[in-house]
């Protein structure tokens, strides 16, 4: 790794705190480019570039795939701009394609009481799959943020739970039945399933070790095919789940945003557009003029 792509990876890990997926994804895409280019990425102008993301289109790259990338070289020429190491930003001004934003795919409020009903509290893994699905129906955590949580982040008697998302703390409130499947599993199972006594992590596997991304995605897909919900539902789809509901039910965009751990209100109005498609669905089924 040169050394310039050293402190660029050094930036996002103690910078700008984000996680080791996507600090992975961004070296990933700028390596991607110093390979197409063969010369130091510090060189490079807006034609090279621009030249890059024409072949990635040409050769049958989504546009998701390409915003993704086009993203990723922002944000390090942005951070080689900052350093004093080019003088001017090879990204700014790129004729980049234009992609719909797709809307996120959401449960009804019925399918959510019917996915957390599925959970039966008659073993040890009863008690913390439901209290894992109600937490994140509560909070709209990330599942990274989800199974990252430790013992100490979630305050029973006040009703909330403490998380680290990116650079940012931010404090979410549980709502009663949340608080009550979390103090049963702690209070029930938690301590029975932990392989160590010093064990911090607040969900475990039944190894008793914590709880891994692919482990409770498995969950998740077990409780909807028991559910017989026809969705493809992933546990980022109870996120969203959860910031529509709330948006519907006379929620302001910016207090989602602080619950969600946006950076940006931009990220947050996906919602305002996903409530406003879905009232003018109801109006056109249900309007007798329409």
């Amino acid at each position: 790794m040169t050394d310039v792509l050293y402190g660029f990876s050094e930036y996002l890990k103690k910078g700008k705190r984000l996680s080791a997926n996507t600090v992975s994804s961004y070296m990933r895409d700028v390596r991607q480019f110093e390979e197409y280019i063969d010369t130091p990425v510090e060189n490079a102008g807006q034609s090279v570039v621009q030249d890059y993301i024409d072949h990635l289109i040409r050769h049958g790259k989504s546009m998701a795939t390409v915003m993704r990338l086009v993203a990723s070289m922002k944000c390090f020429y942005n951070y080689l701009q900052e350093q004093g190491t080019v003088s001017t930003n090879p990204t700014k001004g790129l004729n980049t394609p234009k992609t719909e934003r797709r809307l996120p795919n959401v449960l009804t409020g019925k399918e959510v009481e019917l996915l957390l009903e599925q959970p039966q509290c008659t073993d040890l893994k009863g008690y913390r799959d439901r209290a894992m699905l109600e937490l994140l129906y509560a909070t709209g955590l990330r599942v990274s943020e989800l199974i990252s949580l430790n013992v100490n982040d979630v305050n029973i008697s006040a009703s909330f739970v403490r998380c680290v998302g990116g650079a940012r703390e931010r404090v979410v409130p549980i709502y009663p039945a949340a608080v009550k499947a979390l103090h049963d599993y702690i209070r029930v199972a938690r301590d029975r399933m932990i392989e160590r006594a010093d064990e911090t992590a607040l969900f475990v596997n039944v190894s008793g070790e914590r709880m891994s991304r692919q482990g409770f995605w498995k969950i998740v897909k077990h409780y909807q095919e028991k559910a017989g919900i026809n969705k493809d539902i992933t546990p980022h789809t109870l996120r969203h789940s959860f910031a529509t509901h709330l948006l519907e039910n006379g929620a302001d965009l910016r207090s989602i945003k602080e619950m969600l751990g946006h950076a940006d209100i931009s990220s947050t109005q996906i919602y305002a557009s996903l409530v406003k498609n879905r009232l003018e669905d109801v109006y056109k089924r249900a309007h007798p003029r329409v």
